[in-house]
């Protein structure tokens, strides 16, 4: 069972930095994903129990009590253990079975849906479907920081990178710095792509929006702006 250091006064022994948790239904089945979720990070590292625990600085023995559940789980040792898995702790002891579906913002008018990821807020993830080729005039390209990583679920994408224009097939994927100037369109017939979006890649998309919206409504038109 996970334990918790005590606050409020300096401790004075090792059983006096530690508290045992009201076993509760709740408690338990953290205390047995936390167990699992140390072995399984330590076979994804394709380490076995006496390399994680000399990097842990523990018995190989009180490690292997730990993933079995014949040992008590202590603050101390799930900092440790965190750290020597190359995560932090509270991933380690992350708990989030009730939240794990999330539906995305609607975007209709420019055909698209965006999903936030909840273990990085700064990035996200798009799906949109378009229907217009790229531009033809460079000066409609757009160029700002971040990166992009983009894959088309079907039909045929054209990317338009700098100078270079590139066709990208259904389930073929494009990874690219985006100040390069670039546009994306459709090459005969509708196509469909999902994006990535670090933060400062969404953001400069955000912009672009606004700034293409701005446009639409000086000109009058309706027309959907090309990215």
């Amino acid at each position: 069972m996970i334990g918790a250091r005590i606050t409020g006064g300096p401790p004075t022994a090792l059983r006096e930095r530690h508290t045992v948790l009201p076993m509760t239904q709740e408690n338990a089945d953290l205390d047995s994903l936390v167990r699992k979720r140390i072995r399984a990070l330590r076979v994804a590292q394709g380490w076995s129990l006496e390399e994680l625990a000399g990097r842990a600085n523990m018995s190989q023995s009180s490690l292997s009590r730990i993933e079995n559940g014949r040992r008590r789980l202590a603050l101390d040792q799930l900092v440790t253990l965190a750290r020597a898995l190359d995560t932090s702790l509270d991933q380690l002891v992350e708990n989030a079975s009730d939240d794990v579906v999330t539906s995305p913002v609607i975007d209709g008018v420019h055909g698209l849906m965006r999903w936030a990821v909840k273990g990085d807020p700064g990035v996200s993830v798009m799906r949109r479907r378009m229907t217009d080729p790229p531009p033809d005039d460079p000066a409609r390209m757009r160029a700002h920081p971040g990166r992009e990583w983009l894959v088309v679920l079907s039909g045929t994408a054209v990317l338009m990178l700098g100078h270079s224009r590139i066709r990208v097939e259904t389930n073929q994927a494009a990874e690219f710095p985006t100040m390069m100037p670039h546009a994306i369109g459709a090459e005969r017939g509708p196509c469909e792509i999902m994006g990535i979006f670090d933060r400062d890649a969404r953001r400069g998309h955000q912009q672009e929006a606004r700034e293409a919206a701005d446009g639409a409504g000086d000109r009058g038109d309706g027309r959907e702006p090309r990215e």
